[in-house]
């Protein structure tokens, strides 16, 4: 399962809503009360359901095409691709 994007560029914007929406949603919180919270889901859009997961896709979505993994006889070694 792999949880790389096609764009780095995307995969950042939604980084981007998700982590400010995050912290507006609390940092609203004394201002608006718990309405401030409904920003929630919208961060839970953005990371896809959980921020590991998204962390994850950008190092593989940066690693996309630069890496490979081959394996032979049990082992597996990790390779750049010039």
């Amino acid at each position: 399962m792999t949880f790389a994007g096609t764009s780095l560029t995307r995969h950042l914007v939604r980084g981007v809503i998700g982590f400010g929406s995050l912290i507006a949603a609390f940092a609203l919180l004394l201002a608006v009360g718990p309405a401030s919270l409904l920003l929630l889901p919208v961060t839970l859009l953005a990371f896809r359901g959980c921020p590991t997961c998204w962390v994850i896709g950008l190092i593989e979505t940066i690693s996309r095409g630069k890496l490979q993994r081959d394996c032979v006889d049990g082992q597996c070694k990790l390779t750049t691709t010039a």
